[in-house]
């Protein structure tokens, strides 16, 4: 783990996730420590795992959906069955900058529901000035490896909360 010194400090932490079953796995413990107004942005290339983490933060979350990739629409919404915030999922990948991301309106949506956002890097950073960034690395041998780039507020403690979460399951 190593900290960075600045405006909005960040804590970046590596994981290793070696099949996309401990992708899914890590999704569901971040999705237990997410609440309303919470952003999450995705990056790594096609076929790194971005929506398939997405449909573990849901699990974690209590939403029971099947939560698919928002490539076309742009955005979905899920609510849990028990309460609790909603996930608003977003692809940035079409959007063509800011202005459009500025379009859906998600700083609205930041009032009552988790957002992640995939493609969201550079991009969507500006709407929460504390955020959680998972860059998803997928390798030849097909595993896979987090950064997570922790930004302000106590993101680095729930972080590490739902990266412990994993290992201990994958022990």
């Amino acid at each position: 783990m190593s900290a960075h010194d600045g405006a909005g400090a960040a804590v970046t932490t590596t994981i290793e996730l070696p099949t996309a079953a401990d992708t899914d796995a890590f999704g569901r413990a971040l999705g237990a420590v997410l609440r309303a107004g919470d952003l999450v942005l995705l990056a790594g290339g096609l076929g790194a795992g971005k929506t398939t983490l997405t449909k573990g933060v849901a699990v974690g979350m209590g939403i029971d959906a099947t939560v698919t990739s928002p490539t076309f629409v742009l955005a979905r919404m899920y609510r849990p069955a028990t309460g609790g915030p909603r996930l608003v999922h977003v692809d940035a990948y079409r959007l063509g900058g800011r202005l459009e991301l500025d379009d859906l309106d998600l700083d609205t949506d930041l009032t009552t529901a988790a957002v992640v956002v995939e493609w969201g890097e550079g991009v969507a950073d500006q709407l929460a000035e504390d955020h959680l960034l998972v860059r998803l690395d997928r390798h030849p041998d097909d595993t896979r490896t987090a950064e997570l780039v922790a930004v302000g507020g106590d993101w680095p403690r729930r972080v590490a909360r739902a990266a412990t979460a994993v290992r201990a399951s994958s022990a």
